[in-house]
């Protein structure tokens, strides 16, 4: 089978569906398959490299010029490739692929990762349309995408072809009790909540630090909000890190304060560090935390719900000592190989459509 994925860049810069993109592509090629990635590029085309991944240079900037030459650049990669499946993870690259698609033989999925975000209705122009939640499946169906088109696979990076085992990693040195999130910078990922929770903590837990690993166009914001709280110099900014992992492993409280988040990846990393874990219930975060089994979910955008979480688990040793326990557990199917296995059932199964 040749599978072709298409999506705006392969960087390493802490993009979820950059990565989910990345672990399919070279574990599809481990299992046998003609795999090609066509996108404006990225540090990951080294890693595709040695998993036998072709890179194409496919600049998709949304301006009229740049479509144009998109549009002849991708005809080029289709003729020379010939794929059996084109695997959209990006709107642009959907659309691309569903108009220009012609007399070529190949199936068309796509998978909607952000599906808050307006243009993500576009992604149902895909022959099937895998959703990374039950959530995000829903709300697609809510949006008029056909639920006979719908596929849900949830995400899964544990073992992934990206990262280290976590027994080769080296936890980083952190004071404590040390509360840890790996996010991008964004308002949406809740970073200005965190923030004011912590500072509402920091008088009654004195040696509390609070460690935020990320980057983002909103990481200036948030950085003035820390240096205004009385209690800036226990507020760390880390800014991204290749191998996250080492803070999770070093972390005593792992948050999620996301206003929205279709299915974090850093969920599952978190789960298996070890971390107790709280969590905002939206999209798919439930989901990923068990129905809230492996984690405390509270509610989005409440910083005063956050910071009795927090101040629970600080105050409670044995409770802190449970919820990491919990997280540890019922983590099998929290990896990339399933991931893998699922998405190439969809593929198959558009294959056995053509066939008949």
């Amino acid at each position: 089978m040749h599978v072709l994925h298409i999506l705006n860049h392969v960087l390493e810069a802490g993009n979820g569906i950059v990565n989910v993109a990345v672990d399919l592509a070279c574990l599809q090629a481990q299992a046998g398959c003609k795999v090609g990635v066509a996108s404006a590029g990225g540090g990951y085309e080294k890693l595709l490299m040695q998993h036998g991944v072709k890179h194409f240079k496919l600049d998709q900037t949304r301006k009229p010029i740049e479509l144009i030459e998109a549009a002849r650049g991708y005809r080029a990669i289709v003729r020379e490739f010939d794929p059996d499946i084109v695997h959209a993870h990006m709107m642009t690259g959907v659309v691309l692929a569903s108009t220009l698609r012609f007399q070529s033989k190949y199936a068309l999925v796509s998978t909607v990762h952000n599906e808050f975000q307006r243009s993500a209705v576009l992604m149902g122009l895909a022959d099937r349309v895998i959703a990374v939640s039950k959530a995000v499946a829903d709300s697609m169906v809510r949006r008029g995408i056909p639920e006979q088109k719908l596929r849900v696979i949830s995400n899964g990076t544990l073992g992934s072809p990206r990262t280290y085992l976590l027994k080769e990693c080296v936890p980083v040195t952190l004071k404590h009790p040390a509360i840890v999130t790996v996010a991008g910078m964004y308002k949406r990922k809740g970073i200005a909540e965190l923030i004011a929770a912590f500072a509402q903590i920091a008088v009654d837990f004195p040696t509390a630090q609070l460690y935020l690993v990320g980057d983002g166009p909103d990481r200036e914001l948030f950085e003035v909000q820390a240096r205004n709280t009385p209690v800036s110099d226990r507020i760390h900014f880390e800014r991204f890190q290749p191998q996250p992992q080492r803070y999770l492993m070093a972390a005593d409280i792992f948050v999620l304060a996301s206003h929205r988040d279709p299915s974090p990846l850093v969920i599952p990393e978190a789960r298996e560090a070890g971390c107790a874990i709280v969590a905002t219930h939206v999209d798919g975060i439930p989901e990923a935390l068990d129905g809230g089994k492996a984690g405390i979910l509270v509610p989005a955008a409440d910083s005063h719900a956050l910071a009795a979480a927090l101040t629970e688990l600080l105050n409670e040793p044995p409770i802190l000592h449970a919820w990491k326990d919990k997280a540890r557990q019922n983590i099998e199917r929290l990896t990339a190989t399933r991931v893998h296995q699922e998405t190439l059932a969809v593929y198959d199964e558009l294959a056995m459509r053509e066939d008949s």
